[in-house]
């Protein structure tokens, strides 16, 4: 077993449990629906939108990817059967023969050619997957279930970047706009559930596919719910309202953990929870000024003491103990240990408040200044709970920090358009190895190249992109690790971004149910089955 995932089931009974009065029924489910509650908002059902961990969970329902992931990261495949060079830059795929739409055409290297061709290209993306075909220079569709793919240079990790989107077909795609896929008219995959209807901050309704081509799931219809308030998951699976819930809250762990009713699963995350700073403007940042209330002549993020002293103040061993309840690692890093890439002598940054302080005097701050810090409120455990605790730790070394905490529909829009100056966020890896965050977030932002689709603080290194493509076009694998080990040293002591802690994913079920936890905190309920026991 891995050692980073448990299950656990309990001996104790329900009653009483978070003042409910309420037992959740134990039996093995009898009808074959599943309702799903998540505490993450997905604000598309176009796959190639928006590259969060929500959306991607909720649209691998409907749509496939040229290769998967299985619940420790390791690639397996999916609508591909194979993948290999047949030179230094050229990459065959090999498609799964009999894979349909669901209305019933063939799926053939052409939808696979045109997936390519649209994901650099979606119109108003806050964050888009570009960057994940950023070296291809030709897509060759040599039949219908053989493709090419020719990249600029030798590129030994196409195939883990293949994995980190979904495709659309071409007789049903091309023309469509987003809006096409939140109503269902392009929703047309070849994945294990058809759209039923799509609701954004509310609820997704799926019909199982009897015609999926890896075998039909348990579960007949699927109800995708959208419940932000921690509390109000755990009452909606103890009343029965719902079947699983994920981000469970660690407040009632102790005694979930108990019940006989309830069973618990979780795995060690491949996500970061991080803050980062604007670095678009040069002066004048937008909520942030001097103690009197008036604009900075000059971003005081790029002076590289500032930065210091910001992740100096953070206590982050409070933060993963007593605002997340142990449930979270304190990070110097955006992967835990074990990942491809990860640098064992980056630790966390120790908690010296008196440094953060004596930085601030010498980039011309003795005072300090006031900002407001911009987070969500219902995309991550406990986002805007560790905003506020964050922001009394900066208060206290004289940076005068006030919270605004805005829904996901509002604050990724307003975030992917340079709205603020400090803001929370998180970095999920599938591939669980380190190169995707350098092209992503950290990676200067260039459309035309794609890089840096998600570094929405617009930070750049050149010095850090030209190690990040060194590494990228290294075939020996440990050499190629020892370059994003230095890289990750790099882009810490630079202080690109400042990682707060790693999660521990948590899931709750009833008991009928068995989960299969993920590393890349994916809700799926092709991972849960009826229990056999």
């Amino acid at each position: 077993m891995n050692p980073f995932i448990t299950t656990c089931g309990s001996r104790a009974r329900l009653a009483g449990l978070l003042g409910l009065g309420v037992l959740l029924a134990a039996d093995p489910v009898a009808a074959r629906d599943l309702t799903i509650a998540v505490g993450g908002s997905a604000i598309s059902m176009d796959p190639h939108f928006y590259n969060s961990g929500t959306a991607n969970a909720l649209t691998l329902h409907v749509f496939d990817r040229l290769i998967n992931h299985d619940s420790q990261g390791r690639m397996t495949p999916g609508l591909v059967e194979s993948w290999k060079p047949v030179e230094d830059t050229v990459w065959e795929f090999k498609l799964r023969p009999g894979v349909t739409w669901h209305d019933g055409r063939d799926f053939t290297a052409d939808d696979v050619a045109f997936s390519l061709a649209r994901l650099p290209s979606v119109p108003n993306s806050p964050g888009g997957f570009g960057g994940f075909v950023r070296t291809v220079t030709r897509v060759e569709v040599v039949d219908p279930l053989t493709l090419r793919v020719h990249t600029k240079t030798a590129y030994p990790l196409l195939p883990s970047d293949f994995s980190s989107f979904s495709i659309v077909s071409r007789h049903v795609g091309e023309g469509a706009a987003t809006e096409d896929y939140n109503s269902g008219k392009a929703a047309i995959g070849t994945g294990p559930y058809r759209l039923r209807s799509y609701r954004v901050g509310d609820r997704t309704e799926f019909t199982r596919n009897d015609a999926y081509w890896a075998g039909a799931q348990p579960w007949e219809q699927v109800h995708y719910r959208f419940i932000p308030n921690a509390a109000a998951r755990s009452a909606a699976l103890l009343s029965g309202d719902v079947d699983m819930i994920d981000q469970v809250p660690a407040a009632d762990l102790p005694r979930l953990r108990r019940s006989e009713a309830v069973r618990i699963t979780e795995a060690q995350s491949a996500r970061v929870i991080f803050l980062n700073f604007d670095r678009s403007r040069r002066g004048n940042l937008p909520f942030v000024t001097d103690n009197a209330g008036q604009p900075l002549p000059a971003n005081p993020f790029d002076d590289l003491r500032v930065r210091r002293a910001f992740t100096m103040a953070i206590q982050r061993d409070a933060l993963a103990e007593r605002v997340m309840e142990g449930t979270a690692q304190p990070a110097g890093q955006w992967l835990p240990p074990g990942t491809g890439g990860y640098n064992p002598e980056v630790l966390p940054p120790a908690y010296d408040p008196e440094g953060a302080r004596r930085l601030l005097a010498e980039a011309g701050f003795p005072q300090g200044f006031r900002l407001t810090l911009h987070t969500s409120n219902d995309r991550y455990p406990n986002d805007a709970k560790v905003a506020q605790a964050v922001a009394q730790m900066w208060t206290r070394v004289g940076i005068q920090t006030q919270v605004e905490a805005l829904p996901s529909t509002t604050y990724s829009p307003r975030s992917a358009r340079q709205d603020f100056a400090l803001r929370l966020g998180g970095w999920g890896s599938s591939s669980a190895e380190a190169s995707s965050a350098l092209v992503g977030i950290m990676g200067t932002y260039d459309r035309a190249a794609g890089t840096g689709a998600a570094n929405v603080g617009r930070y750049s290194n050149p010095e850090l992109d030209a190690l990040r493509d060194r590494a990228l076009a290294t075939l020996d694998d440990m050499q190629r690790d020892a370059l994003l080990r230095q890289a990750v040293k790099l882009a810490m002591d630079d202080v690109a971004i400042m990682p707060l802690f790693t999660l521990t994913n948590i899931w709750a079920t009833r008991a009928g149910i068995d989960y299969e936890p993920r590393m890349d905190e994916a809700t799926l309920a092709m991972s849960a089955q009826p229990a056999k026991d």
